[in-house]
């Protein structure tokens, strides 16, 4: 088929057939499509649109563009299941989840990513650990699957590699909006990762990718309905990204942050809402737990028991971590040389903050990337940032900048400053946050026929 016929078919508005979306995807990968040619076909799709069976195909054509993962020769005495999350600000949440999960008996194959644009990404919040290996081999990711219950890793070029060099030429092309090619992008890895059962987490608000309720709605919906024509029961929740997620935000800091969350010293309470319902539900579909409600008591319950956090260790030993990682408590992470309060310029409360400039506050640091080939500075970040609405006292820490030199500090202190408003409370309303979750979008998965294989 010529490349040209499909990408005028898709720019007239009609229907494309499996074979042509086939076709569309086979040039992706065998480089048969010339980047200008994906770039016209995905400037098209996100002016014309996809239907539900097209989205789908697009999906399945992609998942099956490379190596798939089997589990079914490790034997596996549970469920494969799986999160994921459109990205937030200190949104730490799969590194508490994937253990949780696994402590209820299921097995859980994570294949993260790394930070995009204002949002952190799991992979590089691992990788502040010397040692943990980001890629291993299959047969460590086996074996270390089946004794600690969990794997957190990156994706193998092999996986999926359509989406690797679209969702590139997407970037610099301003298509990355499209609805059809955000959800065949998510879950394209997904299906190649061999699951029965994911749970999605789909932000919301100013510090989140969809700004609106309806714009995440959408999106929530289109995940949810595509993965069960794909055969993937999913269900996805619409989650709140209007303030940091948990209490800290940069690579080193969350994962000390979630340390201490599964050895139970330190929970922030919407950060426990919302690992408690992903967890639960995911333990729903996984056929774990008879409903959502049971799912999240039991996912309190090994958070409890300490079961979770046993789990957790195991992984991170066996993918090179450090090998008792609930005694060491964080002592191996980098840390940043320098380490500044904002404090409050007045007594009040804290009013509302735009959360994406928080994010951005942070990639300046150095704790996330401006180009794709940017290094990431493990050490950098924000800690203890206190939530809207909080009552403080004139000199209180708002926040602690944590930065690798005293000008870095400075300029983002500075920065900061235009960003967290405190606010007399004889002229305003403290601020009342949202609840964390915003909405639940479900249903019956649906078996889709357009891959025999």
């Amino acid at each position: 088929m010529l490349a040209q016929e499909i990408i005028r078919a898709k720019r007239e508005g009609r229907a494309l057939s499996e074979a042509e979306l086939q076709a569309f995807v086979g040039g992706i990968t065998d480089g048969g499509w010339s980047d200008a040619q994906v770039a016209a076909m995905a400037m098209a799709v996100l002016l014309r649109g996809m239907g539900r069976a097209e989205t789908t195909a697009l999906t399945l054509a992609m998942a099956h563009s490379g190596e798939r993962l089997d589990w079914a020769a490790a034997d596996l005495p549970g469920p494969v299941l799986d999160k994921h999350s459109t990205g937030g600000v200190g949104d730490k949440v799969s590194l508490m989840l994937a253990p949780i999960v696994a402590a209820c008996g299921g097995f859980v194959p994570m294949v993260s990513g790394r930070g995009l644009g204002h949002t952190g990404g799991t992979l590089d919040k691992l990788a502040s650990w010397p040692g943990y290996q980001l890629t291993p081999e299959p047969a460590r990711m086996q074996r270390v699957l089946r004794d600690a219950g969990c794997v957190i890793v990156g994706a193998s070029a092999r996986l999926a590699p359509a989406d690797r060099r679209l969702y590139a030429i997407r970037d610099v092309t301003a298509t990355v909006e499209s609805l059809p090619l955000i959800t065949a992008s998510i879950l394209s890895k997904k299906l190649a990762a061999g699951l029965q059962a994911l749970v999605m987490d789909v932000k919301v608000g100013n510090g989140a990718f969809c700004a609106t309720g309806a714009e995440a709605e959408a999106l929530a919906r289109s995940l949810v309905e595509v993965a069960g024509a794909a055969g993937l029961p999913a269900r996805a929740l619409v989650t709140d990204m209007n303030q940091v997620l948990g209490r800290h935000a940069g690579n080193a800091l969350e994962v000390s942050e979630a340390i201490g969350f599964l050895a139970g010293t330190a929970r922030e309470p919407r950060l426990l809402e919302l690992t408690l319902a992903l967890s639960g539900e995911l333990l729903a579909l996984g056929g774990l737990a008879a409903s959502a409600a049971e799912g999240a008591a039991r996912a309190r319950e090994v958070l409890a028991s300490g079961k979770a956090a046993e789990c957790f260790a195991r992984m991170v030993r066996g993918l090179g971590g450090p090998a008792d990682v609930l005694a060491a408590n964080g002592a191996e992470l980098p840390r940043a040389p320098v380490v500044r309060p904002l404090p409050a310029p007045a007594d009040g409360h804290l009013g509302l903050v735009d959360t994406r400039a928080l994010g951005l506050v942070i990639v300046e640091l150095g704790g996330g990337r401006r180009r794709a080939e940017d290094p990431i500075d493990p050490r950098v970040g924000l800690a203890d940032v206190l939530p809207p609405g909080s009552a403080v006292q004139r000199g209180e820490p708002l926040l602690w900048v944590h930065a690798a030199s005293d000008d870095a500090a400075d300029a983002a202190l500075a920065r900061l400053a235009t960003l967290l408003c405190v606010l007399d409370p004889r002229q305003a309303r403290p601020a009342e946050p949202g609840p964390v979750v915003c909405a639940v979008i479900q249903t019956d998965a649906l078996q889709c026929q357009l891959f025999s294989r």
